[in-house]
């Protein structure tokens, strides 16, 4: 290549180089004959010669015997990654670090396993039907009366059965209000024989969601929390404070029992912390990921206790940013009880959540072990703690914490992670500072190489993340999202292969036209600075953000320094030798470890949750965007072992080879999503509500009705996987939205309305439940502040919603629900959930409209909507006919229900 073609940068760089090489001593014999060997590079016909600089900015170069064999590279890196992937893969199997207890004082799994198989054996329990409310509570009464016969006199158990009624408002889905009436909980204080004025509470659910028999959540929980209250009535060790178990009867109706409790029972003043026992998952290991809000203290209690600590601050603040569309029963302790607590739930496997094949058998005995004795630990640690009785005095900050492995956990208040963080920084500021602001003479042009090596890096990651998306969006244009959902590694092979091919694409071409003429030692050592740079941002901002989660960047920036440092004498003597290699390698085990650590983590909660986030969100994208920032971040110290290696070709064109294949294959269909594997079941999640709509006018009249099966695929895919197997489920009956009905006209069972634009109406004959719902006005009447109030009476099954929209001119000033201020859900309708027990007197409230004098008339469009969820009412012949119909490897859920709209 010409002289003139260079960067002025690299020039200057190459001229600074060799007027050091001249200026310096003459070298040893043996140094002097090596760095005299000219190299030769030859490009555009052209070429040129030039001397190796003996170390410094110079080094060894590409294409001389230092330089790195492309292949062995490559399959160095792949192999550490992969062994790494394997270390993880191997800790988390290991659920249990001894074998099953079962002793004396010990928690044992057999004992709580058969609670489980009992209480799944019931079937599906929701609220409101005699499986939950009869049959369960029997059950669940049953055993603590033999608990209590056990228990030694040391103790005292108290039990109550609680049927609360309320009402609350919540931002969750959208917002929306609650309705609850005489559900149900059954409590069991545990406390020393003469009494406690301070108790910890430990919470699961006993209820399920429709057509589920709910192992992991959360009858797996309730089982664990029985043989917690087994052993710890059994004890000889006398307690300080009470142990107050909730097994609450209404979570799946979104957190009404806990609310129930918190708010309205007398034990509930008592309450300085509580754990609450969840699932997004069946099985595997229980991960704590939610604690506070504030006191450290009770992290400090996890950390101390637990036999099998498995936590993160980073889930903490991944689930309480929203991005996850679920919440717990620890919102409503936080919101409404303001007490601190620990959040827990099982997260592996979280394609059957919520599903039939939620069954006990699939968890395992050592996860139920493992979940036990964790409990009992921590239970059993603050419930002889002095810190519950003065839980207030301890309110002060949040905690960083994190465990290794599942080994042990590492925790520390946020403000000293501050303090750590910004003392990395300073590690970053005088390592680079100092290169900066050495001579020019010295450095070449560092800054400016530094520079541009930053713009390319960002360039290699913006470029790469663009190409994904592109090929991203263009898999959901042509209906093949979710092909990885069933084969997870074809997101790697068709998006991680893409994103890693853009960017050595990128860097290759800045070496060959940019730093065409700078030694290869060199550039690998700015890259890595760049790396360091980079990640030193992102650890400013997380820490400036007051984010616990800064403790990650800060690993990713602490231990690179430190290798850096201890291989930086080695690697100007010798280059990138094995030497080299493996003490860089070595140095970046740990933040390498903890990446894949919790990129499993990330994998395991969001793959399955992108098979029901609705038919707005495209999967791919999704995904695609998480494998290209989770590439990036692992490519980011490996960078400059493309400036490094000799060549990139093979590696390129094998990975664009492996993205080709697979992007033909995701094309072509070969990779069905959904599986019906017994085994392994991965289906498709479709709802099916069998209803009957009446549309009434102002007078009361029906004006319209009609009736059909109202099909929701839960998934991206919508029905196109169903039409081949069910010819009259088609995209000829998509339902349309009633533009004046409130939420379109459709009997929405939770306000999700935003994330299922897209549903279909097959016609059917009329339903006809032997519990028919009954809705009226019971009164009009003008307030002395110019307002109109409303009173409504409603009856009907044990799962009611109910819709208002207020029209143009008028406004809900005031209602008898929540806290009395109306809340609006997403599109400005409001949504009411409404359920009950067995029995329940009939449901009256009321609501203000402040109405202009232009509109004195149809001020408001209700209805309501009656969800039959259990007994025969749930089914009708035509329902199951078309269930019958789909295919094994989806889990449709099915039930009957009616719609009446009211114009007042």
């Amino acid at each position: 290549m010409e002289w003139g073609s260079e960067s002025a940068a690299v020039r200057r760089h190459r001229v600074g180089v060799e007027r050091r090489e001249g200026a310096a001593a003459a070298p040893p014999p043996e140094k002097e004959a090596r760095a005299q060997e000219p190299l030769v590079h030859g490009c555009s016909g052209g070429g040129r010669t030039r001397k190796r600089s003996p170390g410094g900015s110079g080094g060894a170069s590409r294409g001389a015997e230092t330089g790195l064999s492309e292949v062995r590279a490559a399959l160095g890196l792949a192999l550490y990654l992969i062994a790494l992937r394997t270390l993880v893969q191997l800790s988390l199997q290991q659920l249990v670090l001894r074998g099953a207890a079962g002793h004396r004082g010990e928690f044992d799994a057999l004992q709580a396993r058969d609670y489980l198989e009992h209480i799944t054996s019931i079937g599906p329990r929701t609220t409101g039907s005699p499986e939950n409310e009869i049959l369960t509570v029997h059950y669940l009464l049953e055993q603590i009366k033999l608990i209590e016969v056990q228990s030694n006199s040391l103790h005292k158990i108290s039990v109550d059965v609680q049927r609360p009624t309320g009402s609350f408002s919540i931002d969750f889905l959208g917002g929306f209000t609650s309705y609850y009436d005489n559900i149900t909980n059954v409590v069991v204080k545990l406390e020393p024989r003469d009494g406690a004025q301070h108790a910890v509470l430990a919470n699961c659910h006993f209820d399920s969601v429709a057509n589920s028999p709910g192992a992991s959540d959360d009858a797996v929980s309730c089982s664990v929390m029985l043989e917690v209250l087994r052993v710890l009535s059994t004890s000889s060790e006398a307690l300080h404070h009470a142990v107050i178990f909730l097994f609450n009867g209404a979570e799946e109706n979104v957190l009404q029992a806990s609310h129930g409790f918190i708010t309205q029972h007398p034990w509930a003043s008592l309450v300085r912390a509580f754990i609450n026992l969840e699932a997004a998952g069946v099985g595997g290991k229980e991960l704590v990921f939610q604690t506070g809000p504030e006191n450290p203290w009770l992290v400090q209690a996890y950390v101390s206790a637990a036999k099998h600590p498995f936590a993160s601050v980073v889930a903490q603040e991944v689930f309480q940013s929203g991005i996850i569309p679920s919440d717990t029963d620890f919102r409503i302790y936080r919101d409404f009880g303001n007490i601190p607590g620990i959040d827990l739930a099982f997260i592996e496997n979280g394609y059957i959540y919520h599903t039939k094949y939620d069954t006990a058998d699939r968890i395992l005995t050592d996860s139920i072990q493992r979940a036990g004795d964790n409990i009992l630990a921590v239970l059993k640690h603050l419930a002889t703690s002095d810190m519950l009785a003065a839980a207030s005095k301890y309110r002060h900050g949040n905690m960083v914490f994190f465990d290794v492995l599942g080994l042990f956990v590492i925790a520390y208040p946020s403000r000293i992670g501050s303090i750590i963080n910004y003392m990395v920084v300073m590690g970053v500021v005088l390592y680079l500072g100092k290169k900066f602001l050495q001579p020019k003479h010295k450095t070449g042009n560092y800054k400016k190489d530094f520079l541009c090596g930053l713009g390319i890096t960002l360039i290699s990651w913006f470029t790469s993340l663009v190409t994904v998306l592109i090929i991203a969006v263009f898999i959901s244009l042509i209906g093949q999202s979710l092909s990885w959902y069933n084969h997870f590694y074809v997101s790697v092979c068709l998006y991680g292969t893409a994103t890693v091919a853009k960017i050595i694409l990128i860097h290759t071409l800045a070496k060959r036209f940019y730093y065409m003429n700078a030694s290869d030692q060199y550039l690998g050592e700015v890259f890595f600075d760049i790396s360091l740079f980079v990640h030193c941002c992102f650890l400013v901002t997380l820490t400036y953000q007051g984010l616990c989660s800064a403790f990650i960047s800060a690993v990713w920036v602490a231990f690179p320094l430190l290798t850096k440092l201890c291989v930086h004498k080695d690697f100007k003597q010798h280059g990138a030798q094995g030497k080299f290699i493996a003490f860089y390698l070595l140095g970046m085990f740990i933040p390498y470890l903890y990446a894949l650590y919790l990129i499993w983590a990330v994998f395991e909660m969001f793959t399955p949750i992108l098979g029901r986030s609705g038919s707005e969100i495209p999967p791919d994208v999704v995904l695609a965007s998480i494998l290209a920032g989770c590439t990036m971040i692992l490519s980011s110290y490996f960078i400059n072992f493309i400036y490094l290696a000799k060549s990139t070709k093979k590696t390129m064109l094998t990975l664009t080879l492996v993205c080709a294949i697979t992007f033909l294959l995701v094309c072509s269909g070969t990779f069905f999503p959904y599986s019906s594997n017994p085994a392994n079941p991965k289906p498709k999640r479709v709802f099916l509500q069998h209803m009957t709509r009446t549309f009434h006018d102002l007078e009361g009249n029906a004006v319209k009705r009609d009736s059909g099966i109202w099909i929701n695929g839960f998934d991206y895919t919508g029905i196109s996987h169903i039409t081949p197997h069910i010819p009259e489920i088609n995209d000829s009956i998509r339902a349309h939205c009633e533009e004046n009905a409130p939420l379109c006209g459709f009997p929405w069972y939770l306000p999700v309305h935003f994330l299922i634009r897209k549903n279909w109406y097959l016609p059917a004959p009329e339903v006809s439940p032997r519990n028919p719902p009954h809705f009226r006005l019971i009164s009009k009447e003008q307030t002395p502040w110019d307002s109109i109030k409303l009173t409504f009476e409603a009856t009907g099954p044990s799962h009611m919603s109910f819709y208002v929209r207020a029209h143009k001119g008028s406004t809900l000033s005031q209602w008898s629900l929540g806290n009395g201020t109306p809340v609006t859900s997403k599109g400005g309708d409001y949504f009411v959930f409404y359920s009950h027990g067995l029995q329940a007197s009939a449901w009256q409230f009321w609501i203000e409209v402040q109405v202009s004098e232009e509109h004195p008339e149809e001020m408001v469009t209700v209805a309501i909507a009656a969800h039959y969820l259990s007994g025969e009412d749930k089914r009708s012949p035509h329902l199951d006919a078309l269930k019958e119909k789909f295919p094994d490897w989806t889990f449709p859920s099915a039930w009957v229900c009616t719609y009446d709209l009211f114009v007042f």
